[in-house]
């Protein structure tokens, strides 16, 4: 039988796609290599000896490829790359979570219409190939939530802040230094990553699509040293947590800073790395764990995506074809821990009932239970403020 041979264009040699490069070049594997680079500055001196062009006409209409790989950061461009791949019958893999957190269902649709796969493990939880696990084994009704830390550029600062006593901008910069985050940090810090990474999940976990704008996304920018001594004082760790969990025929979704316990799987996840505990309703707690950021772990995930194609692999999306979907609510009560600096801020909440209240002239907190549509309601707001939000879950 001849061996099936993929011949890649890959858009994008950033962190990734370098990675990719350089764990190609140190497997060196018979049956899959990188014809040409697509960039949007060719005049940029880069260690690779392989074509580089800023035309993706050139990938696209270059005989020899047979396979797209697209590892950029701009998500227009980004999908105009997937789409166009599916169209002309050329199986994708993708690595840009917020094209994909928009556009997922559409571009499941075009899998099908064309018959070519798209695969994106990648993008989900770097090195964790959480997706296709979802796919092949948890393919069921007996799931009942996934929760986790799903980014790794956060989870490295707070590590370095609870374990090193660091603070926020050295342990912040010192991420920037390493690679594990950008120059720009507000995509990691803010929560907007993981937030897409969590609707990406969803769609496998539970058949169900809820677009970015309705899930309550809070993150780490505003945490002071007030929150830290908070945690520390409780025994719990703030850790910027993702979650997706079904009661009954609902499904509810977040991702903001929870105080987490010394008994959770999460609470001793450190540095760039991933957690994921996968519940299920027999089977109680399956625990997943690795890298989620930097250059080589990632880049052998999409690697891992690609060889995938080497067996015509594809996902199925067994859970969207299921006829019984959890809906999506927000009409749930939970405990938050909330400090805000100005006492006029005390009122931008509306506590159902509060547990614990602190007042002094620079540190300020409330205890208590919330709705979770009204925090989606008022997010925006919150985020212009000097506040602070964190689930305090009872346990």
């Amino acid at each position: 039988m001849k061996q099936k041979k993929i011949n890649i264009g890959l858009f994008g040699f950033g962190t990734v796609g370098k990675g990719l490069y350089d764990v190609l070049q140190r497997i060196q594997p018979q049956n899959v290599k990188i014809v040409s680079v697509c960039v949007e500055d060719i005049t940029k001196k880069r260690d690779a000896d392989i074509p580089f062009t800023n035309r993706a006409d050139d990938i696209f209409n270059n005989k020899d490829i047979n396979f797209i790989v697209e590892l950029i950061n701009d998500a227009e461009a980004a999908y105009k790359i997937v789409k166009r791949a599916l169209v002309a019958g050329l199986p994708v893999v993708s690595g840009n979570k917020r094209m994909l957190a928009y556009h997922i269902m559409e571009l499941i649709k075009l899998q099908e219409q064309y018959n070519t796969p798209l695969l994106y493990d990648a993008s989900a939880c770097g090195s964790i190939p959480v997706i296709r696990n979802l796919e092949e084994y948890y393919d069921n009704d007996l799931l009942i939530s996934i929760k986790g830390i799903l980014n790794g550029s956060s989870n490295f600062i707070l590590s370095k802040i609870f374990n090193e006593g660091m603070n926020y901008d050295d342990s912040l910069r010192l991420a920037q230094e390493l690679g594990f985050a950008e120059s720009n940090p507000t995509f990691d810090i803010e929560g907007w990553d993981s937030l897409f990474k969590l609707i990406i999940i969803t769609v496998h976990a539970f058949g169900v699509y809820v677009p970015p704008k309705d899930v309550l996304n809070v993150g780490i920018g505003h945490m002071n040293s007030y929150d830290i001594q908070f945690a520390n004082e409780k025994g719990r760790r703030i850790k910027l947590v993702g979650s997706a969990e079904k009661m009954d025929d609902k499904l509810v979704l977040s991702v903001m800073p929870q105080l987490i316990s010394r008994q959770k799987y999460i609470y001793s996840v450190e540095d760039e790395f991933n957690g994921v505990v996968i519940k299920g309703l027999f089977y109680y707690k399956q625990f997943m764990f690795g890298q989620g950021a930097g250059g080589y772990p990632t880049g052998s995930a999409v690697l891992s995506d690609i060889t995938a194609q080497l067996y015509d692999y594809k996902y199925e999306y067994k859970k969207l074809n299921n006829p019984h979907h959890p809906h999506y609510t927000t009409d749930i009560t939970f405990r938050i821990y909330f400090r805000f600096t100005n006492e006029e801020d005390q009122s931008l909440l509306d506590f159902e009932s509060t547990s614990e209240r602190y007042l002094s002239a620079n540190y300020k907190y409330v205890v208590g239970n919330i709705s979770l549509a009204q925090l989606i309601e008022k997010v925006d707001m919150l985020r212009e403020k000097d506040v602070f939000i964190a689930a305090y879950p009872h346990d």
